[in-house]
C-alpha cells in the first residue's frame, strides 16, 4: 500500500507544520511556525522557497482569486506571494496577548477553518474560527486547548477536529451549506504510548491520517469504528502534520520539527519534509472561496 519514506526537504524546520497542496500552481506550502515563515515547496524543480512573515504562522491555504490565506499570531491575512504584500482580514482574539493561530484549513464550501492555542497549551484558552467569503468570522468551539487537525468526510456529512491534549479526534454533524457543526461524538482515541495527535489528513475513502507528535509516525484510522489500520514510522520524534499532493493526490507529504531535539542523534533530518506514495489518493485542499 505504501512506498518507503523519502526525505525531500532537509529544511531542519524548528516547528514545520500546515503543509497545504496547490493543485493549479502544483506547489507545496507548508510553514515553520515558529521561525515565522511561510515555505513554497515546488517537488518538480526540487527549490523551497520561503518567505518571512514577521508573525508566528500556524496555517496557510490557496485562494480561489489567487495568493493564499494565513492563519497568523494576530488573526487572518491575505498574502500575495508575488508583491508579499500582506493585507490584514480580521483577528477575533486581539484582546488575547498570549494566544496565537494554530492548524487551519478550507472545508469542501471554501471556508478557512483555524485554530488557536496560547503559549501553554494545556488550559482551553483557544477556540476554533471560520472565515467566510463574505470575510466574516465565526466563533465555532470555545475551550479548546490546543487546536490542530482538520478534515471533512468525502460525502461531506462529517468533519473530524482534534484538540492535541484530549489525545482524541472528534467528529461532528457537519452541514456542507450553512457550514453548521453539532452532536460532536469521540471516534479515535490516542493511547499513551502513541505520542499525542497532532494534524491530520483524510483519503478518497473516508480513512484520517494522523501525525504522532512525539510519537515518531503517521497512522491511518477508520473513524467508523475507531480501529488504527496502518502505522508509518517516520525518522523525526516530533511528527506535525501530513497533506495529500502530486498530480494524482497519492503522494502523502508529511512536516516535523526538531524543536527541543534531544533526540538529533537518531533523527538527524527532523525538521524535514517526508513524503510516501501510496495505493489510495486523497482528499484535495480545498481553497478558500474568494
Amino acid at each position: 500500500m505504501l512506498g518507503e519514506v523519502e526525505l525531500v526537504l532537509d529544511a531542519k524546520a524548528t516547528l514545520g507544520e500546515g503543509p497545504s497542496w496547490d493543485s493549479k500552481r502544483h506547489l507545496l506550502y507548508w510553514v515553520d511556525i515558529l521561525e515565522k515563515k511561510l515555505h513554497l515547496y515546488n517537488p518538480t524543480t526540487g527549490v523551497n522557497k520561503s518567505i518571512a512573515l514577521g508573525q508566528m504562522v500556524g496555517s496557510v491555504v490557496p485562494r480561489k482569486s489567487g495568493g493564499v490565506v494565513l492563519a497568523l499570531e494576530k488573526g487572518f491575512y491575505f498574502l500575495d506571494l508575488e508583491t508579499k504584500n500582506l493585507q490584514a482580514i480580521f483577528d477575533p482574539e486581539s484582546h488575547l496577548e498570549e494566544n496565537r493561530f494554530n492548524d487551519g484549513k478550507c472545508d469542501p464550501w471554501g471556508r478557512f477553518w483555524a485554530g488557536t492555542t496560547d503559549s501553554v497549551g494545556t488550559n482551553q484558552a483557544g477556540a476554533l474560527y471560520c472565515l467566510g467569503k463574505d470575510l466574516l468570522t465565526k466563533k465555532k468551539l470555545g475551550k479548546v486547548s490546543t487546536s490542530n487537525g482538520l478534515a471533512w468526510s468525502p460525502d461531506h456529512q462529517y468533519m473530524y477536529f482534534i484538540d492535541t491534549p484530549t489525545r482524541k479526534v472528534v467528529q461532528f454533524e457537519y452541514n456542507l451549506n450553512s457550514g453548521h457543526i453539532e452532536n460532536p461524538i469521540d471516534v479515535i482515541y490516542f493511547a499513551e504510548d502513541e505520542g499525542l495527535p497532532d494534524g491530520m489528513t483524510i483519503d478518497d475513502e473516508g480513512m484520517l491520517w494522523i501525525a504522532h507528535w512525539g510519537g515518531s509516525k503517521i497512522s491511518r484510522w477508520n473513524p467508523k469504528n475507531g480501529k488504527q489500520i496502518l502505522s508509518v514510522p517516520i525518522p523525526a520524534f516530533y511528527v506535525t502534520s501530513c497533506t495529500f499532493g502530486g498530480k494524482d493526490l497519492n503522494e502523502l507529504y508529511i512536516t516535523t520539527a526538531r524543536m527541543e531535539n534531544n533526540h538529533s542523534k537518531i533523527f538527524p533530518n527532523a525538521g524535514g519534509v517526508f513524503r510516501i506514495k501510496t495505493s489510495v489518493k486523497g482528499c484535495p485542499t480545498y481553497q478558500f472561496n474568494n
